[in-house]
């Protein structure tokens, strides 16, 4: 689960310098700046997406299975579970986040 993390931060990272290379104040109207940058937002969106919607099952399946295994933790398992959740998501925004900064706070597009 490590690899894909990193191999998504790193691809992230390596299409957003790419697209951010080019100088001057405006894009001209042949460059390839503007689509970098979408294709950077929407894998920052997605692998962040996929990455986490992977972590979320696995955490679902292990609370499953310590719930089968002892019915009587289950009170446990599933507040901290929820907790587990609500981190794993918070990853997949800080992906949107970067997507958004890609797309809207980006000086290279104006």
């Amino acid at each position: 689960m490590k690899k894909v993390g990193i191999l998504t931060s790193l691809m992230v990272l390596g299409m957003a310098s790419v697209a951010m290379a080019s100088e001057g104040a405006a894009a001209p109207a042949g460059d390839l700046t503007i689509p970098l940058i979408c294709i950077a937002a929407a894998l920052s969106v997605g692998l962040a997406a996929l990455g986490c919607g992977i972590g979320m099952g696995s955490a679902a399946e292990g609370a499953c299975l310590g719930t089968a295994r002892n019915p009587e933790a289950s009170g446990k398992l599933t507040v901290t579970m929820i907790l587990g959740l609500a981190l794993i998501e918070s990853l997949t925004i800080y992906g949107l986040v970067i997507s958004l900064i890609l797309l809207y706070a980006n000086p290279l597009m104006g």
